[in-house]
């Protein structure tokens, strides 16, 4: 009786399933390496805003304070967005007809709000309040990247669950002193306190901070 296959099948079915294995690895790898990169949480991303807001023009340039426009930093969870009329404190005398500005101008006479777009966003069931962070020595570079450095504002840092519980963990190499919480382009020097002494003068030690309930209630 005739053979029914050739010998070149056996290579042919290695090679397929081979290929086939080759498949589901890298399958696997994909689903789980997709979400983790960078194109995929949108990481070092600028997003299209109604007016393209240069933080570098008016942090480094210009020297303005987060809290500017950031009014509510220091007291809510919500940093709060700069509403029309603060936009127009200065451009109601300079820059007064550029077209780049035409539609905070045209905001104003509306009296509706610029709609800005979110750069950094977390999900619903995860609860982040801005005021405590400010309030135990957090500064905005740690989680917002030098924005002061930033010609149109981009997400900085990946935002993950691992992201945040890495600091959570060993908060003591974040903290700086009071007065440079705002600096987004502060370093450690000789003369800043030690990590340790930051921490017992936020008084940060008391509730273990990698509590579920801390950041999902």
């Amino acid at each position: 009786m005739a053979a029914i296959f050739v010998p070149a099948a056996n290579l042919a079915a290695k090679l397929t399933l081979l290929v086939a294995a080759a498949f589901v690895v890298a399958g696997i790898a994909w689903w789980w390496a997709w979400p983790r990169t960078d194109y995929q949480r949108h990481t070092d991303w600028t997003v299209e805003q109604p007016v393209p807001f240069s933080h570098q023009h008016h942090v480094s340039g210009l020297g303005l304070d987060c809290r500017f426009c950031h009014t509510t930093v220091e007291t809510a969870a919500n940093a709060g967005l700069p509403p029309t009329y603060t936009c127009m404190t200065c451009h109601s005398q300079i820059w007064t007809n550029a077209a780049i500005l035409a539609p905070v101008r045209q905001s104003l006479a509306d009296d509706k709000p610029l709609v800005w777009h979110r750069i950094n966003d977390l999900p619903d069931y995860v609860y982040f309040d801005h005021e405590i962070h400010i309030a135990k020595g957090i500064g905005c570079a740690s989680c917002h990247g030098n924005v002061a450095e930033m010609p149109l504002m981009e997400k900085a840092k990946t935002f993950t669950m691992g992201f945040c519980l890495d600091c959570h963990s060993d908060p003591a190499p974040q903290l700086r002193p009071q007065n440079e919480i705002f600096n987004t382009a502060w370093h450690r020097t000789k003369d800043t306190p030690s990590p340790a002494a930051l921490m017992a003068f936020y008084h940060i030690g008391d509730r273990k901070l990698t509590d579920c309930s801390i950041c999902h209630r």
